[in-house]
């Protein structure tokens, strides 16, 4: 586990899902919190959990400004300094393609993700400044590739990605190290409320996707959101401090290749368009095997 002992740390989007894993992650490292989110009764039920003197509990809507420069200023009032910053708050954002954008849902989806992100760094970087810290931000795996995910939501991961990078360049003199995690299929109540079901709904939706999701990466099990939070505390670290700028895929092999590459049940797209199925590309390759023995 990384060593957080003596930092302050604040995480939006602190109160479920890869957020949470990051709270409980960050605390057990010896990290003191601020943790930011709209979901105030799950909120104050990490105070209570923690107590006070580990973790505060601010209000924090990301897509208001002033809210977001508040849960920055509210880390060195309550416990000395701002040291971590993980811009993870999100949701899925508009689902509508590019023939049908919804124009509202779009900039709904930009703000929420990726100004948010933009404005986050801006407000701890006063707190930074003098002695240098980490900011971690969470983009996606459909920051790299199409499929995983509606192509608003996917552009927003790609500007969060890209602009760690560019962050990372520019804070580099004041010993800010900025970087992006890229998540793959993580079992968490995002898809659910994506899909616009209520908050409890989405979360036990979240623990049938960790059951049943396993198939679909080459690692064979979905992820949690602790391995997320296991990444971003070593990013926050001083173990992790020649680390800036990079972009680190957590994501169980998703990203590897196509299904047939790890798959070898899979057929392949090649064999599939001339009609040859798994089970006979399998005979050929033995009776290729005989012929040169023979």
């Amino acid at each position: 586990m990384a060593d957080l002992k003596g930092k302050v740390a604040v995480i939006t989007g602190a109160a479920s899902g890869i957020g949470l894993a990051g709270v409980e992650t960050f605390i057990a490292a010896g990290a003191k919190v601020i943790a930011g989110d709209i979901q105030d009764e799950k909120g104050r039920a990490l105070e209570t959990r923690f107590g006070k003197d580990k973790l505060r509990f601010v209000h924090c809507d990301v897509t208001n400004m002033d809210e977001l420069k508040a849960i920055m200023d509210a880390a060195p009032a309550a416990f000395g300094s701002l040291d971590i910053v993980w811009n993870n708050a999100g949701h899925g954002g508009t689902p509508t393609s590019v023939e049908e954008l919804d124009l509202d849902g779009f900039d709904a989806t930009i703000n929420l993700l990726l100004k948010q992100v933009f404005a986050g760094t801006k407000f701890a970087i006063p707190h930074m400044k003098a002695k240098g810290g980490s900011i971690i931000n969470t983009s996606s795996i459909s920051a790299v590739s199409a499929g995983y995910a509606p192509i608003t939501y996917s552009v927003a991961k790609k500007g969060v990605a890209h602009f760690s990078k560019l962050a990372a360049a520019e804070l580099s003199k004041y010993k800010i190290r900025v970087n992006a995690i890229l998540p793959g299929f993580i079992a968490t109540s995002i898809f659910g409320a994506s899909l616009g079901l209520p908050r409890e709904v989405a979360d036990q939706m979240a623990e049938m996707l960790a059951q049943a999701g396993g198939k679909m990466q080459p690692i064979g099990r979905v992820g949690r959101g602790a391995d997320i939070a296991e990444m971003a505390a070593f990013l926050a670290s001083d173990a992790a401090g020649f680390i800036t700028g990079g972009e680190f895929l957590v994501d169980g092999g998703m990203t590897v290749g196509p299904r047939h590459s790890w798959d070898e049940t899979a057929a392949s797209p090649v064999l599939e368009s001339l009609g040859i199925s798994p089970e006979q590309a399998e005979q050929m390759r033995l009776a290729q095997q005989a012929a040169a023995k023979g």
